[in-house]
């Protein structure tokens, strides 16, 4: 019997753990209602955001912006630029396209249904780029920051946040994570990389870097 019990205990977690990555259904909106009011995330987003040093002219784009919150902050401070978002969560296009309703309808915030491996047309280069727990969901993350990085100006700015969520996280775990980030932003070519560490529990990692002046191939 403890077998069994361990055995749907573990099923039950990887359930949850799927619908954290890409929230579906009625579960997939009851997490997206838990990540929107959880303070952490909160914090962890608006930290973010403003360690990218958003100006109000700027173009940005978020990946995996989940349920809206780094969207309307983005929003909040680009107030005659463009936020662009995609996520690959019908359900979060759909929470966090009300929550921005209003900057929606003027026109400043786009939000759209799509993988990272699927990017829509953004007509111009972006300023900066945003990513707060979604790289481990991506397929070849240096394949996809590679194309990422073609579509920043000549300096422009991405942030990687890191903030584990494995059972016993801790600074070690924060520390890793960040040194993985670091690593493959390199290799896309990637410079200037600094990392922030912000001292929740577990501690949350962001590393920004810059796009080459010279945007070599």
């Amino acid at each position: 019997m403890p077998t069994t019990d361990a055995a749907l205990k573990q099923r039950v977690i990887k359930k949850v753990v799927r619908q954290f990555g890409h929230p579906r259904g009625t579960a997939g909106r009851m997490v997206g209602w838990f990540m929107a009011h959880r303070g952490s995330n909160r914090q962890r987003n608006i930290w973010a955001v403003q360690l990218l040093d958003i100006q109000p002219t700027d173009r940005v784009l978020e990946i995996g912006f989940g349920p809206g919150l780094a969207i309307a902050e983005l929003a909040r401070r680009a107030t005659q630029g463009h936020v662009y978002g995609i996520d690959h969560s019908q359900v979060m296009v759909g929470q966090a396209g009300r929550r921005n309703a209003a900057a929606i309808r003027a026109h400043r915030v786009h939000l759209t249904h799509a993988p990272v491996d699927r990017l829509p047309s953004f007509d111009d280069p972006l300023d900066a780029i945003l990513a707060v727990n979604s790289m481990g969901f991506w397929p070849n993350p240096v394949e996809q920051l590679r194309r990422l990085r073609r579509l920043l100006l000549p300096a422009g700015r991405i942030a990687l946040v890191s903030q584990p969520r494995c059972p016993g996280a801790n600074r070690d775990t924060t520390a890793r994570a960040a040194q993985e980030l670091q690593d493959v932003l390199t290799q896309a070519g990637f410079v200037h990389t600094q990392v922030k560490i912000l001292d929740l529990d577990p501690p949350v990692a962001c590393v920004l870097a810059n796009n080459p002046t010279d945007m070599p191939s």
